[in-house]
């Protein structure tokens, strides 16, 4: 690169252009003339690019006029990050520790800019004071974008994770309960159906209290059968039915099967009621059953519905304000748990919860907490083998309290343990892992004065939160 020789006579249209800038416009003008005697003059077409991604960034680009784009990927394709428009301030700054491009910085519009070399850096800092500050304060909220834009993308690329699992969470109990509801439209049909022989048949009180005895016994739950004890059961009221010609089929069958009715309490209900109004009394009976038991599915289901979407709500903060405050630490381990659920099942692992009763509420910012908790558990069952085994413990201990996530998987070798927290490192196949899980871990621990520890030997790796009990 070729420097512009300090003796040189300062373009003093350059330095009227730089007067006119947004960002550094206001400073002194012997600090624009030394900006214009140490910098170069560059124009850039559309397309063209800065610096490309993962080469070292040795220059700041004074923008004059024009636009600038940077592109990052992080594995789920490239997106616009972050962009710079005449009057801004791109590239390396003073006191900057970025080495490397993060991304690709593509020329949108015909631009034009200043370009100053990392080597004038010392001088400009020693000279140009006011020009320094206010690229310090760039810096830092250049700095401040790309945290809170690796907290974003991490969170949601952990949500995208996260809402796989959860769709087939909630898409078994959405079909049962759906299931159940039309099935229970048909036991209601049957009820009315069967209500309106009985009612035509004017039964006398005896046996309509015969009758409404067999009902309750029928919605009694009864002991569950061997496979082998049902089908000899089904076959026996089977049987009795159709000797006694009551109707009502299978379903009434295994109705009264599901209610452990008993030959002997038929012939009891038969004893007292025959006729149209008997066979109208078992499928009323059965049927009242079926309705009762299509009930109770519909409700587990839908209450593991809401469950499930409370737990979302819950990890993901949606309806608190965003401040900290007495954070349940024990429901949102419980809440992550359940929303990984999906993924421990595909691999048959088994996630063992274990929480002290003593553990208190802390002070916290709910939502980044449960990505801690997530971001761990999601990476330990990454670790772990088919069958393997991941171990949640939460206790307290004097003023911290501390959270452990262990797994059996293969561990983490010497060579890459001291790089796991360090921004956009990851053993994990392109498209997989960003690289800002761990990173976004630490950052979120420290944020909450806390610290982090981990231990790790083949066969068992343990990440070890510690927290302050209180603010």
């Amino acid at each position: 690169m070729t420097h512009v020789p300090i003796d040189l006579p300062v373009d003093s249209s350059l330095v009227d252009r730089l007067a006119r800038h947004k960002t550094l416009g206001g400073v002194p003008r012997n600090e624009l003339e030394w900006l214009a005697a140490h910098g170069r003059l560059k124009s850039y077409d559309v397309g063209e690019v800065f610096v490309p991604p993962g080469e070292s960034v040795v220059e700041m680009v004074i923008m004059l006029e024009g636009q600038a784009t940077i592109y990052i990927d992080r594995g789920s394709g490239r997106r616009k990050f972050m962009e710079w428009r005449g009057g801004d301030v791109t590239g390396l700054l003073p006191y900057s520790r970025m080495g490397r491009a993060p991304g690709a910085s593509m020329i949108e519009e015909p631009s034009v800019g200043v370009v100053i070399h990392k080597d004038f850096f010392p001088e400009l800092i020693r000279e140009c004071p006011h020009v320094t500050e206010i690229l310090v304060h760039v810096m830092l909220d250049r700095a401040r974008q790309f945290t809170s834009t690796d907290w974003q993308d991490e969170k949601m690329m952990s949500l995208g994770k996260l809402s796989a699992g959860l769709a087939h969470e909630l898409n078994n109990p959405a079909s049962a309960a759906s299931r159940s509801a039309a099935s229970l439209t048909d036991a209601i049909a049957q009820l009315a159906d069967a209500s309106r022989v009985l009612e035509a048949a004017r039964l006398s009180a005896e046996q309509l209290g015969r009758i409404e005895t067999f009902r309750a016994a029928c919605a009694a739950d009864a002991a569950r059968l061997s496979p082998l004890d049902r089908a000899d059961r089904e076959e026996e009221i089977g049987d009795w039915l159709d000797a006694h010609g009551v109707g009502g089929g299978d379903a009434s069958t295994e109705a009264l099967v599901d209610a452990g009715v008993s030959t002997a309490s038929l012939d009891q209900l038969a004893g007292t009621v025959q006729g149209d109004a008997l066979g109208a009394a078992i499928r009323w009976s059965a049927a009242y059953r079926t309705a009762c038991s299509l009930s109770t599915d519909v409700q587990r289901a839908t209450t593991r519905i809401y469950e499930l979407v409370s737990a979302v709500k819950r990890f993901t903060y949606m309806d608190r304000a965003s401040a900290a405050e007495p954070f349940d630490l024990t429901t949102g381990l419980r809440d992550t748990v359940m929303l990984l659920t999906a993924k421990a099942r595909e691999k048959s692992a088994r996630v063992v919860v274990e929480i002290a009763e003593d553990v208190p509420h802390i002070p916290a910012f709910g939502a980044e907490l449960n990505q801690v908790w997530s971001n761990l558990i999601d990476n330990a069952l990454d670790a772990i083998g088919e069958g393997g085994q991941i171990t949640v413990r939460a206790r307290r201990e004097h003023s911290e309290v501390i959270v452990c996530v262990a797994d059996n998987g293969s561990g983490i070798s010497a060579a890459v343990k001291p790089k796991i927290f360090d921004p956009f490192f990851t053993t994990k196949p392109v498209g997989r892992g960003t690289g800002l899980g761990l990173d976004i871990v630490r950052r979120v621990v420290e944020h909450h004065r806390g610290r982090i520890e981990v231990e790790s030997v083949p066969g068992r790796t343990e990440f070890k939160i510690l927290l302050p009990a209180t603010s």
